[in-house]
């Protein structure tokens, strides 16, 4: 891309409010460097000159690429190789239709990555500011699962839940992805700067917001859709009834992306919203990483089965469970009666109470059967 096509996009960027939906339809029909001229004289629709109108004047284009450049980062554009095309083609599902619901015109990139490569198989984890020790805990365990199966992390950046699974992230040496709700040039939270930077150096700080765009309320909800759309599926581990990552989730399941939620403590009200969640329909619950990845994985990849503790009981065919489960807890019983309590004929009630005694389930007892004492049992 050259210079003068570079600029024309920065300068897109900051001039209207994102998501534009009529700036990008502008982009669409006329280029970037067309529509840039377009804006800077006000040759536009009525409702996009309204749009602009407070900010086409001013043009950082040089200031900002110069300051991305020189910390190693990027302007990507829907021309790049790492525009994550597939993800973001998912946009426009909401009925009815909100403003939010449509993809960024550009994305500010920090970080060696490919962002195209990292949303393939990525997942969001998500949840309160003032997360309980067992939502850090929860968190660490599912973060820790995910690296090893080769899954991205992609979070807000906040405190809470979502440092937290930046940092379970970085410690496992995994790839852990920030969206920022205001310039990457502004560590927000403050005190989260040190771990921004980290995420920076082995994983991206990605945003829609061009430098020095300070972080608003409003900026956070809309930062919230780019979470879910570069993730396969939002996981919520802690969460109050309403919450920034409830509304993550939301936007996870118009984008068509999987939701799952972590239960808690009823009696805990960080945990109110998962649970809320979960009384939804297509919310999926989830107590361990396997079980994200069966949700937000390639086709047939399922979760482990779980160990189960092994019984007695459990290789016995159909027949030989009839069997022994018609002897009593006390007392014994004659063929027949075993053959009239379990509905096997009697003639064949000998061949499974002979495998039932090899096993030490059942023993012979003057002539009777009966259940084998608990001393003299195998295993």
């Amino acid at each position: 891309m050259d210079e003068t096509t570079r600029r024309a996009w920065a300068y897109l960027s900051r001039v209207a409010e994102p998501p534009c939906a009529a700036l990008a339809a502008l982009v669409a029909e006329a280029g970037a460097v067309d529509a840039a001229e377009r804006v800077r004289r006000g040759a536009v629709s009525a409702d996009l000159r309204a749009r602009v109108e407070s900010r086409r004047d001013i043009d950082c284009a040089a200031a900002d690429l110069d300051l991305i450049d020189r910390r190693g980062g990027r302007l990507i554009t829907p021309d790049d190789d790492d525009w994550p095309t597939w993800v973001l083609n998912d946009f426009g599902r909401k009925d009815p239709p909100v403003a939010e619901d449509y993809p960024p015109l550009v994305l500010w990139v920090l970080g060696q990555e490919n962002l195209a490569d990292v949303a393939a198989r990525a997942a969001a984890i998500v949840g309160t500011r003032a997360c309980t020790a067992y939502g850090e805990h929860v968190t660490a365990d599912l973060v820790a699962g995910l690296v090893e199966r080769d899954v991205a992390v992609v979070s807000g950046g906040a405190f809470g839940i979502d440092g937290a699974a930046h940092r379970a992230a970085l410690a496992s040496d995994g790839v852990t992805v920030a969206v920022l709700a205001g310039g990457i040039d502004v560590p927000y939270p403050a005190g989260h700067s040190a771990l921004l930077h980290r995420v920076s150096g082995s994983g991206l700080l990605v945003s829609e917001y061009p430098p020095g765009v300070r972080p608003a309320r409003y900026r956070f909800l809309t930062r919230n859709r780019l979470v879910a759309a570069l993730s396969g599926a939002t996981v919520v581990v802690e969460a109050g009834l309403r919450s920034g990552a409830a509304n993550t989730a939301g936007w996870s399941r118009s984008l068509g992306r999987g939701v799952c939620a972590v239960p808690g403590p009823v009696t805990s009200a960080a945990s109110a919203g998962c649970h809320e969640l979960l009384r939804r329909e297509g919310t999926v619950l989830v107590t361990r990483a396997q079980e994200v990845v069966e949700v937000m994985g390639r086709i047939g990849e399922l979760a482990d089965e779980l160990e189960h503790p092994v019984r007695p009981l459990d290789g016995l065919s159909g027949v030989q469970r009839l069997v022994y489960e018609a002897l009593p807890a006390r007392g014994a019983r004659t063929v027949d009666e075993i053959g009239r309590d379990s509905g096997v004929p009697a003639a064949q009630v000998l061949g499974p109470l002979t495998i039932l005694e090899i096993d030490g389930l059942v023993e012979r007892h003057e002539g009777k059967w009966r259940l084998a004492r608990p001393a003299r049992r195998a295993g």
